[in-house]
């Protein structure tokens, strides 16, 4: 988890204040997890620390709170009506378009108490300058009353070549997950919806294929354009091109075909057998929302076992 720089300057944007409620510590059980948070205004709110009572009230709060900066503690027993069993403690902070300006790019460390000394703490700034020479982010943690968060920046780029029925699908499954950055290509923007979920970069191009080049190397790509012709061609550039993870949308014959032509334009069976081809778990049938929750368990379960493997690694 980290600082959602953009969700919060597109909240401020709307809504003029806005406060930010972050789980900052957890004792015991807990919904969430540090650093999860919300986003809360007078008629709304985006996010979430966990949901039930423990949102709620943090919630109404929020909504009335008038200093800056709140922290509290909550035992999440009988008295929240929840049965997790631990405690969580929170941080929230009332923001304006002026005090965005001022935040970070990298990581935010502020005081939240009045306890809080000047000076950020030594425990904090020497585990910064550690783990900046070692190229890594710290974990949002509450360090003697100053609050630390990276900068949250997806982890993946996920390209979705086709704004029909099921790129449609999976664009409104996928687009809410916080570690993707998802790239949305069609031949034309009217192929697009007029409404193109937050953080979703719509790129329209009368020959996707010469989108290809400025993909990432290890980006993940979904291929499921109106056009056989067009997969087929996405799919000869993607093998050329590189990529961690290419899904093709189709059947066992379709893809049969396509490994026959693929294989006449070059490219060596161990290449072809790269794209994951029907993409999805086709059990759960055709309808566009079921491909799509098929594809993004599909997803999720690829970047579970990834980081199990760098777990091991490490």
């Amino acid at each position: 988890m980290g600082f959602d720089l953009e969700a919060l300057g597109a909240a401020l944007r709307e809504h003029g204040r806005v406060c930010r409620v972050v789980i900052a510590a957890i004792r015991g059980s807990s919904p969430r997890e540090v650093g999860a948070a919300m986003l809360v205004w007078d008629q709304g709110q985006s996010g979430t620390i966990g949901g039930g009572a423990l949102e709620f009230e943090a919630a109404e709060a929020a909504r009335k709170q008038d200093q800056k900066t709140h922290l509290s503690t909550h035992a999440l027993g009988p008295d929240l009506g929840q049965c997790c069993g631990g405690s969580v403690t929170l941080v929230s902070e009332i923001y304006h378009m002026e005090d965005f300006a001022q935040l970070d790019s990298e990581v935010i460390l502020r005081p939240v108490t009045p306890q809080a000394a000047a000076s950020p703490p030594l425990a904090a700034t020497r585990q910064l300058a550690q783990l900046r020479a070692q190229g890594q982010n710290p974990e949002p943690q509450l360090i003697d009353h100053w609050m630390l968060e990276p900068v949250h920046r997806p982890q993946r780029d996920l390209w979705i070549w086709g704004a029909g029925h099921v790129g449609r699908a999976l664009v409104d499954v996928l687009a809410p997950l916080p570690d993707l950055a998802i790239t949305w290509v069609d031949t034309a923007p009217t192929r697009f919806p007029a409404h193109i979920p937050a953080g979703v970069n719509m790129l329209p191009g009368q020959d996707p294929t010469l989108l290809l080049r400025h993909a990432p190397a290890n980006a993940q790509h979904l291929v499921l354009t109106y056009s056989h012709e067009l997969d087929l061609a996405l799919c000869h550039g993607l093998l050329l091109h590189g990529f961690s993870f290419a899904g093709l949308i189709g059947s066992a014959t379709k893809w049969a075909r396509f490994r026959s032509r693929l294989a006449a334009l070059g490219h060596r069976p161990a290449e072809i057998a790269r794209i994951t081809c029907p993409i999805g778990v086709p059990a759960l049938g055709k309808h566009p929302q079921m491909i799509a929750v098929g594809v993004a368990t599909e997803l999720l379960a690829l970047a579970a076992r990834k980081e199990m493997e760098e777990e091991r690694r490490a």
